[in-house]
């Protein structure tokens, strides 16, 4: 199974969350499928070298149209030097209807590149018409302290699973942070399919905590597979748990 059916990311609109590599996701996914858009709910950094080209437009749904390159990226403004800002998600929200491409991919939170986190209260940004929504998680976290070294929220993921700040991290309590209604599951629409991602499965030891990690995910969340990556690999599925 290649990446964009694993991640039922091959129509509609994909939105991505959680940390541990949302925008090499992003731009692994927009590489891999025809007329790809690129956008975010929420703060980007510049991106501009990872698509063909990028439209700062109040009208993304007529740029998409005029596009004659691909994949496009689309935002409303450049905030800064390092970064774009993001529409608000009823603008996305209206690009489901008759979509003017054949995917649109969404950055819908932010992690301060980390790897793990739990979103707060105003968390994510996903879109209402949202297809497939991919809570991501990094292996890499699996014994490292629960601390905001390692962790966007810390306190956020303490409340999801129960580990005390400074605690190791364990696959389980990254599963439950995947699967969890206050997690990698929040505010996700109705309708929408969620394939968990545990990205960053670097070497066969990576391997053995994802498929843990997957498999503990199974337990506690309806989702139909959990996908293992390898992100910067040529092929980046390194297994599907199901």
């Amino acid at each position: 199974m290649d990446l964009v059916e694993a991640l039922d990311a091959d129509t509609g609109v994909v939105c991505v969350v959680g940390a541990g590599g949302k925008k090499t996701t992003l731009y692994t996914l927009a590489d891999r499928v025809e007329r790809a858009v690129i956008t975010a709910t929420v703060r980007i950094p510049i991106f501009d070298d990872n698509v063909a080209d990028v439209v700062v437009t109040d009208d993304p749904r007529a740029a998409i149209e005029d596009a004659t390159t691909w994949p496009l990226g689309v935002v409303p403004e450049r905030e800064r030097e390092d970064r774009y800002r993001g529409y608000d998600f009823e603008v996305i929200t209206a690009l489901s209807d008759e979509p003017p491409a054949n995917v649109v991919l969404v950055k819908a939170d932010g992690a301060r590149t980390r790897l793990l986190k739990a979103p707060n209260q105003s968390e994510p940004q996903i879109p209402s018409g949202a297809d497939t929504v991919v809570p991501i998680a990094s292996a890499q976290v699996v014994g490292k302290p629960l601390d905001s070294e390692y962790v966007h929220r810390p306190e956020r993921v303490a409340e999801v699973t129960g580990l005390e700040p400074g605690h190791r991290i364990r696959p389980v309590d990254v599963a439950t942070v995947l699967a969890s209604e206050n997690g990698g599951r929040r505010r996700v629409p109705d309708g929408a399919t969620v394939v968990p991602v545990v990205n960053m499965v670097d070497d066969d030891d990576a391997e053995a905590v994802g498929r843990e990690i997957a498999r503990a995910v199974l337990e506690r969340a309806d989702v139909p597979r959990v996908v293992l990556t390898r992100m910067v690999a040529p092929d980046p599925v390194v297994a599907v748990v199901d």
